[in-house]
């Protein structure tokens, strides 16, 4: 296990009294080692519905700037249409007028907003390279999904989540060849958190997914200890998302790309190419 919390390298100046024991200047800090070592290294670093601090949430230009600036993985929320099509938006409603609001699933996809994309635009335009995040938000729009992936060769990297273990599980046969998260929080789970893990590497479900404050270093060694993958979301802070990466978090999610990249970066871990 690696326990050291800082490398340090490539000193730009290095004091002749010899540090620790005299001033230190213009040091470059290059690599920081985890205190608990990941599943995954390096981890995947989503961006929470694309450059959603700098553009308009869950959009192709959202998705196409979290890349450009250094993300590793990409996120959205996913429904499906009266028609059947798989579609990236977060509340699952449209705004009528200017009180009326009408879900998703009760409109026709060409009677959509501009501004929302398919799954099949989002990967025509953005490309099938990067891990994807799918939150399932109707569980009718998982098999449009897979459908989807299937045809952009894009199953493998693949990362479905869903807040029901029991439909999840149901859903592995099916989504072979993609990664399934269970989205959910420690209190729900009501027989503990082992026997929770234990359950969901017994199912093959490969990862569990919660708010970054649910998490410490023990949980994660816990999940990993069965085989299971660590997610962190809600990682805003740069703070936030190097002591997620410093507990072992095997994935994390922010609105801000460029401190995802920041993040990696700290550990010593590029960014995506733009």
């Amino acid at each position: 296990m690696l326990v050291g919390r800082l490398v340090m390298a490539r000193c730009k100046y290095w004091p002749q009294a010899g540090w620790p024991f005299g001033p230190v200047a213009a040091v470059d800090l290059v690599a920081m080692a985890t205190r608990i070592p990941a599943l995954r290294v390096p981890p995947i670093g989503f961006a929470h519905r694309g450059a959603s601090a700098h553009a308009q949430e869950n959009t192709l230009e959202a998705f196409a700037l979290a890349k450009k600036l250094g993300a590793t993985g990409l996120e959205s929320d996913v429904w499906v249409t009266k028609d059947g099509v798989a579609v990236l938006d977060h509340d699952g409603v449209v705004r009528k007028r200017l009180v009326q609001r009408q879900p998703i699933r009760e409109l026709l996809r060409a009677e959509l907003p501009a501004h929302i994309p398919s799954l099949a635009e989002f990967y025509s335009e953005v490309g099938i390279d990067m891990p994807l995040s799918l939150d399932i938000c109707d569980r009718m729009a998982f098999e449009p999904v897979i459908a989807d992936a299937e045809k952009a060769g894009a199953v493998e990297n693949l990362w479905l989540c869903y807040r029901d273990s029991d439909e999840l599980v149901s859903w592995r046969e099916r989504a072979q060849g993609a990664q399934l998260v269970h989205s959910t929080k420690l209190a729900a789970m009501t027989d503990g958190p082992e026997r929770h893990a234990s359950r969901l590497a017994a199912a093959k479900i490969d990862a569990v997914n919660m708010r970054n404050t649910e998490w410490s270093g023990g949980t994660m060694t816990m999940f990993h200890r069965f085989g299971v993958l660590a997610f962190s979301w809600d990682c805003q802070h740069l703070r936030v998302i190097r002591e997620a990466i410093d507990m072992g978090a095997d994935g994390f999610f922010s609105d801000h790309s460029d401190r995802i990249a920041d993040g990696l970066a700290s550990f010593g871990w590029p960014a995506a190419e733009s």
